[in-house]
This record gives structure tokens, sequence and C-alpha cells, in this order.
């Protein structure tokens, strides 16, 4: 499993007329920890998309438990749970400046092909790098 955290101070323009997260924000946010998660591990997505793989977003689910607040700073923490296949899962919780979960949910993306638009397997450097969080202990 390969965890990373992202932090971002929620911006005036990402809340509604209560100071609260809008909610349809969360997948922005969601975007970019699972962006800054793959780049911590030197994945780049641009790279990607430039060797002609892209990852759209098949799936995504949100529940949202409390409300995220104008100028706090927000913890998000996402998890990959397994090596990709066609497909990858990215699991992500939002914590909020007392450190209480906040949001949590999941997006599930897909590698295909720019060109093709077909799907493929995932660029071989991305699990290469991946591959070392999922070891086998014992």
């Amino acid at each position: 499993m390969y965890q990373a955290e992202t932090q971002l101070r929620v911006r005036y323009a990402e809340t509604d007329q209560m100071s609260y997260v809008y909610y349809g924000n969360y997948a922005m946010y969601f975007e970019v920890a699972r962006v800054e998660a793959m780049r911590s591990i030197g994945f780049s997505y641009k790279e990607m998309e430039d060797e002609g793989v892209m990852m759209p977003v098949l799936e995504s689910h949100f529940r949202y438990l409390k409300p995220g607040k104008y100028d706090e700073l927000l913890t998000i923490k996402t998890t990959i749970p397994s090596l990709p296949g066609v497909r990858i899962r990215f699991e992500y919780q939002v914590f909020n400046s007392q450190e209480e979960l906040i949001t949590e949910g999941w997006t599930i993306l897909t590698f295909l092909k720019k060109d093709s638009h077909r799907p493929t397997r995932p660029p071989h450097n991305l699990l290469a790098l991946l591959k070392a969080y999922f070891q086998e202990v014992g």
C-alpha cells in the first residue's frame, strides 16, 4: 500500500455562503492530492500524457462527515491500496486543522492510449516506482 499526505488551505472562492467548502470542490481537492501523491514518488502526470497515456476518472465517491471551512488548512491522506492494472484506485481521507476526519472517498481511474482512447497497462516507470510499497513482508 502506498500513502501520501497533501496539505491545502481552503480559499474563499471554494466556499459557500456559510463559509463551508462547497461539496463539488472536493473532486478538485482529490485531484490535487492524487497528482501530488504521484509526484512524491517521482512520477509525473505531464510526462505520462506527453508519452501518450491518459488517466480519466471512471468512478468517484464522496462521504461528507463535517464541513471544511474558509481559511482552514486541510490535510488529505491519499492511499493506493493495490498495484494498478488497467485501472487504479485512490482512496482519500480529508482532515481539518483539528485532525478530525471531515470527508472521505475514492476514485477509480483507467489508463488510456491518447491516440486510440483504448485501455492500456500502466506505464512501466509507474509500476516500478510503486512496487517497492507493495513488497510482501515476512
